[in-house]
């Protein structure tokens, strides 16, 4: 709460209506004039009196409200924005950088849907939300000398022009509040997922407040507004079979300058499943891998993307413990032989980087560069795919790798681990560590490059019946949430079963959808049924339908 102790209070001003009378108390602090009604002269000289007690106490002002200190706490109120900084401030020290450019970004909103109604001196929209999101809730940069003077000047408007925090208890107030952060700017919806986490920290945010004794109670359940429902089906048209896959991996190196590096970064999403974050973090000791054949990840951190502004370090990634587990937690994620030889090809031509890290930029031997992965993915994608393939969402991002890398597991046998009891223990099925797990990836060669036996398929006829409506289609999947799918294990029982039943390819490894017209790949490559012809891609026998 910002405060001052420049103050000045002027006579009191008197508006003479034709029914009653209004007077109303003036006062400046920081040269920001505040004025109050009130519909009697004695409870203005009162009120008026108070202010210059305070004034020749020598007692601070809060600049937003106008008010003494102490009668700023006697109200027990705030100002949403004075109220968002001090819970941006509150969350700052034990949250990731990611979730602490979230809740930038959902307090922003929530921010702008807060503003009164009185519009003189606004600045403009984009100069408002930069403030905001880069500066107002940024813990670190708020009160840099380095501030721009156009954001120290939207940063003080907003200080008067938002409502109190106990506005929302009016419903009136609330619900477009509520209904704000389900549109975008351009008038149309945003995804479930966002509407979804900025409802969530708006609340959490209101319970700080109820905490403080600004609302009675929360004000959010008792409001009729019926959140947007999550949408958990996977579009099976994103995910890339393994010819569309290796394909794309062979692409990849042919990007010019940081192709080749990252050809292994690539691999290490598809071969062995690994979360971007988690790709980006491997180093030496993470390492157990031999020259040739099977080998071992012992995962302990992840390097997500946040911006340096955000991390405590000043990088621009943040170096954290794995998602959704205890700092020190370990994950051994099985290496197939394929991924072991693109691994070793990658440190014969590049090495380690200073630190003993496994993927670094061209330029940048600190870190893996954001942009330098999505730019070698895009350029990937213009080249293998026709210009209509290339705008659908078929691989649209690198991570679609990785729902390609689980669907071709369950096809090629891999039983997913559960507990005696029949529900998966998240301790031990979702650490990839756990012998089954380990030993029927292993025996799965090079992860689906062979049709399962007569057995496997035999066991699974069950789970590939009721997805094989149709010869190469695929029914949606019900994929939940990322975490639930690690190593070669994938989460509880209720959620391997919509795995293996909606996300299994049939037999054949056949594309998901019927191509378009020309086939989904480039002219030069349309026909290419032998995958010998592609760098890295086993032989295998010309797929057959399953029996009708």
């Amino acid at each position: 709460m910002d405060t001052s102790y420049d103050v000045r209070i002027w006579k009191t001003e008197v508006y003479r209506g034709k029914k009653t009378n209004t007077y109303y108390v003036r006062w400046s602090v920081a040269r920001q004039r505040h004025k109050k009604p009130f519909k009697s002269a004695a409870l203005a000289d009162s009120f008026r009196s108070d202010l210059i007690s305070a004034a020749r106490k020598g007692e601070a002002f809060a600049v937003a409200s106008g008010l003494p200190v102490s009668m700023q706490r006697a109200t027990g109120d705030l100002s949403w924005y004075a109220f968002a900084c001090r819970y941006a401030d509150l969350k700052w020290p034990h949250a990731a950088a990611t979730t602490r450019r979230t809740n930038a970004e959902a307090l922003s909103a929530v921010t702008l849907l807060m503003l009164t109604e009185d519009t003189r001196g606004r600045p403009d929209d984009m100069v408002l939300r930069r403030a905001l999101q880069r500066w107002a809730f940024n813990t670190n940069y708020r009160n840099r000398s380095d501030c721009p003077a156009e954001v120290r000047r939207a940063l003080r408007w907003l200080e008067r022009h938002t409502r109190p925090v106990s506005a929302l208890s009016n419903p009136q107030v609330l619900r477009p509040v509520l209904d704000g952060l389900a549109i975008r700017l351009d008038g149309q919806p945003y995804a479930v997922s966002v509407v979804s986490r900025r409802r969530k920290i708006l609340n959490a945010a209101v319970e700080y407040a109820t905490e403080l004794r600004l609302l009675t109670a929360n004000p959010i359940p008792a409001l009729k507004w019926k959140p947007p429902r999550p949408n958990l089906v996977l579009d099976p048209r994103s995910v890339p079979n393994p010819m569309q896959a290796r394909t794309l991996l062979a692409a990849v190196r042919e990007q010019p300058r940081s192709g080749a590096r990252l050809v292994a970064f690539f691999g290490c999403l598809y071969f062995a499943a690994l979360r971007p974050e988690e790709a980006a973090g491997l180093a030496k000791p993470n390492l157990a891998l031999p020259r040739e054949g099977w080998g071992e990840f012992h995962l302990e951190t992840a390097e997500p993307y946040a911006g340096k502004e955000w991390t405590d370090s000043g990088q621009n990634r943040d170096r954290r413990q794995l998602k959704q587990r205890e700092r020190g937690t370990v994950r051994t994620v099985p290496c197939p032989p394929e991924l072991t030889a693109l691994i070793w090809e990658h440190l014969n031509l590049f090495g380690f980087g200073p630190d003993g890290r496994l993927f670094v930029g061209e330029r940048n031997d600190q870190e893996l560069p954001k942009l330098t992965i999505v730019r070698a993915w895009q350029r990937a994608r213009r080249t293998v795919f026709t210009p209509e393939v290339a705008r659908s969402s078929l691989a649209g991002t690198p991570y679609d790798l990785r729902h390609a890398a689980v669907s071709t597991w369950l096809h090629g046998g891999v039983p997913p681990p559960r507990s005696p009891s029949g529900q998966g223990s998240p301790s031990r099925s979702c650490s990839g560590s756990t012998p089954s797990s380990w030993t029927a990836v292993r025996r799965s060669t090079t992860a689906g490059s062979r049709r399962p036996t007569a057995a496997v398929q035999r066991r699974n006829a069950g789970t590939h019946s009721a997805q094989t409506s149709g010869w190469g289609r695929l029914s949606p999947v019900s994929a939940g949430h990322d975490s639930k799918i690690d190593s070669a294990c994938f989460g509880c029982s209720e959620r391997v079963s919509a795995l293996v039943r909606y996300l299994v390819p049939p037999a054949g490894f056949e594309p998901a959808l019927p191509p378009p017209e020309g086939g989904a790949l480039s002219p030069e490559l349309r026909g290419l049924s032998d995958p010998r012809r592609v760098a890295g891609s086993p032989a295998r026998a010309e797929p057959t339908p399953p029996p009708r």
